[in-house]
């Protein structure tokens, strides 16, 4: 694997995310190259002047050794979109984090991710609804995403926690920086039973203008996001709306129209956002409702070769089974039986008539305007 060292400098340079990354990859081969490399070389690839200057000023002041030793230090690893390890949810979308620093565990399982999400401000009856959402997941093996933030995030993680479930906790800041601080306790336990994660080097302090990207990730990081409460100018709404660009799901829990903590979650609801009445419906619309025995199938029976060439075959419209069969010149019943253990597993699911879709897609998005 190509030297951390490279990737947690350009993720310190302001200007130079996702796409510039790409482009200085494309342009010199490697990161180490890049960081090294002379200034028209770096004009030469694009990179705008504001960016150069950037990088100029940082590469001659960041002790690079110093920095991976200050990650090592602290039990955090730093994730590169290339590491096998990378959620892969989140490398799915569009333009992932170059670089995510995690403290704790990530695991297989933790791509059975739901976020929750919501208002600081929250009400009785959002922070039960929240708790609810949080514990239920969380019994049948759903690992909760949210942002550590008071109130809904707050709830949700904790419910999570003494359901006995694991959850992630995206921050806005350094993983070595607990914000607010009266969450320290339980982001402790939390990277017990999961982790924190950030796109933001050690020590960088919560902003106002690092929430909003951090949203995109918590999104991201699961296959649906619930919106528990939330005002019109809400944080949560703009998770909503990472969430609907990813293709991901959209659910919001419904509330009294006289309250401003409702406003944002009923319009979410009139704009497509699945109305939610329990756990329940968000696990039959995300296909989640045997997490477990899935997470012991895939265990048991990891992919094969036979699954490896099937998968490469779907997409978002029904295929029958004998049409897979031809495309990948197999034996109808070897198809047959690879295809009913990768529905055991919750990787593909039938759809009536021996059609098969892969288990998450199929539906349309939700949008928002």
């Amino acid at each position: 694997m190509e030297d951390i060292r490279y990737w947690i400098g350009f993720n310190q340079v302001q200007g130079i995310g996702a796409t510039r990354l790409r482009a200085l990859l494309s342009y010199f081969g490697d990161l180490e190259t890049a960081w090294h490399a002379t200034v028209h070389d770096l004009q030469q690839s694009g990179l705008d002047k504001r960016s150069l200057t950037n990088l100029l000023r940082l590469r001659d002041n960041l002790n690079l050794d110093a920095e991976v030793r200050k990650v090592e230090r602290l039990g955090v690893r730093a994730l590169t979109w290339d590491d096998p390890d990378y959620p892969r949810n989140l490398r799915q979308v569009y333009n992932p984090p170059p670089l995510l620093y995690v403290r704790g565990s990530l695991e297989k399982r933790d791509e059975w991710a739901v976020a929750i999400v919501g208002t600081r401000q929250a009400s009785a009856y959002g922070k039960e609804a929240a708790r609810t959402l949080g514990a239920g997941l969380a019994r049948v093996g759903v690992t909760v995403v949210s942002g550590l933030a008071r109130g809904i995030d707050a709830e949700a993680h904790r419910a999570c926690l003494d359901a006995g479930g694991r959850t992630m906790a995206v921050l806005g800041s350094g993983v070595d920086v607990i914000y607010p601080q009266q969450h320290t306790r339980l982001a402790a336990e939390i990277m017990e039973h999961g982790a924190l994660v950030s796109e933001y080097p050690l020590g960088a302090q919560p902003q106002a203008i690092n929430f909003p990207p951090r949203n995109r990730i918590i999104s991201g990081m699961s296959l649906g996001t619930i919106v528990v409460e939330a005002d019109l100018s809400s944080g949560a709404l703009i998770t909503a709306g990472f969430a609907g660009e990813q293709g991901r799901e959209v659910f919001a829990i419904p509330g009294t129209i006289f309250a401003k903590s409702s406003r944002g979650t009923n319009q979410l609801i009139q704009r497509g956002a699945k109305l939610v009445t329990g756990v329940t419906d968000v696990l039959e619309e995300l296909n989640l409702t045997m997490v477990s025995e899935q997470a012991q199938a895939q265990a048991v029976l990891p992919e094969n070769e036979t699954e490896a060439v099937l998968l490469q075959h779907f997409s978002a419209e029904p295929v029958h089974v004998d049409d897979l069969g031809r495309a990948v010149s197999l034996p109808i019943a070897q198809v047959s039986s690879t295809l009913a253990l990768m529905e055991l597993k919750g990787m593909v699911r039938q759809v009536g008539g021996m059609h098969y879709v892969l288990a998450r897609e199929g539906r349309a998005p939700y949008t928002i305007e």
